[in-house]
Protein backbone atom coordinates (compact mmCIF):
# COMPACT_ATOMS: atom_id res chain seq x y z
CA UNK A 1 0.00 0.00 0.00
CA UNK A 2 1.81 3.36 -0.94
CA UNK A 3 1.81 6.01 1.26
CA UNK A 4 2.07 4.13 4.40
CA UNK A 5 5.85 3.07 5.70
CA UNK A 6 6.40 0.68 8.60
CA UNK A 7 9.41 1.12 11.07
CA UNK A 8 10.83 -2.43 12.08
CA UNK A 9 13.20 -3.25 15.34
CA UNK A 10 16.42 -4.92 14.93
CA UNK A 11 14.09 -8.15 14.72
CA UNK A 12 12.70 -7.20 11.63
CA UNK A 13 8.81 -6.69 13.50
CA UNK A 14 7.27 -3.96 12.58
CA UNK A 15 6.87 -1.66 15.98
CA UNK A 16 5.27 1.68 13.82
CA UNK A 17 3.84 2.85 10.98
CA UNK A 18 4.08 6.40 8.91
CA UNK A 19 0.72 7.48 7.41
CA UNK A 20 0.22 9.80 4.86
CA UNK A 21 -2.74 11.61 6.01
CA UNK A 22 -3.41 13.28 2.46
CA UNK A 23 -3.50 10.15 0.61
CA UNK A 24 -5.23 8.24 3.59
CA UNK A 25 -6.88 9.93 5.75
CA UNK A 26 -9.93 8.03 5.64
CA UNK A 27 -8.03 5.30 7.15
CA UNK A 28 -6.80 7.69 10.21
CA UNK A 29 -10.30 8.82 10.65
CA UNK A 30 -11.35 4.69 10.81
CA UNK A 31 -8.53 4.46 13.34
CA UNK A 32 -9.48 6.86 15.61
CA UNK A 33 -12.87 6.02 15.87
CA UNK A 34 -11.51 2.41 16.89
CA UNK A 35 -9.10 4.11 19.21
CA UNK A 36 -12.31 5.78 20.59
CA UNK A 37 -14.94 3.18 20.85
CA UNK A 38 -11.81 1.31 22.98
CA UNK A 39 -11.42 4.11 25.31
CA UNK A 40 -15.25 4.22 25.75
CA UNK A 41 -16.11 0.91 26.31
CA UNK A 42 -16.58 0.72 30.29
CA UNK A 43 -18.53 3.65 30.11
CA UNK A 44 -22.23 3.42 31.72
CA UNK A 45 -24.23 2.98 28.68
CA UNK A 46 -27.55 5.16 28.20
CA UNK A 47 -30.08 3.60 26.61
CA UNK A 48 -31.41 4.96 23.55
CA UNK A 49 -34.99 5.85 24.64
CA UNK A 50 -34.05 8.53 27.90
CA UNK A 51 -31.12 9.90 25.50
CA UNK A 52 -34.38 10.65 23.48
CA UNK A 53 -36.52 11.70 26.49
CA UNK A 54 -33.70 13.74 27.71
CA UNK A 55 -33.09 15.91 24.38
CA UNK A 56 -36.99 16.29 23.67
CA UNK A 57 -37.51 18.22 27.09
CA UNK A 58 -34.06 20.05 26.77
CA UNK A 59 -35.61 21.16 23.21
CA UNK A 60 -32.65 19.75 21.23
CA UNK A 61 -35.03 17.00 19.85
CA UNK A 62 -38.58 17.44 18.34
CA UNK A 63 -41.00 14.57 19.41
Amino acid sequence: MTGIQFITDAKGRKTAAVIDLKKHSALWEDIQDVLVSRSRRLEKRIPLDKVKSRLIASGKLRD
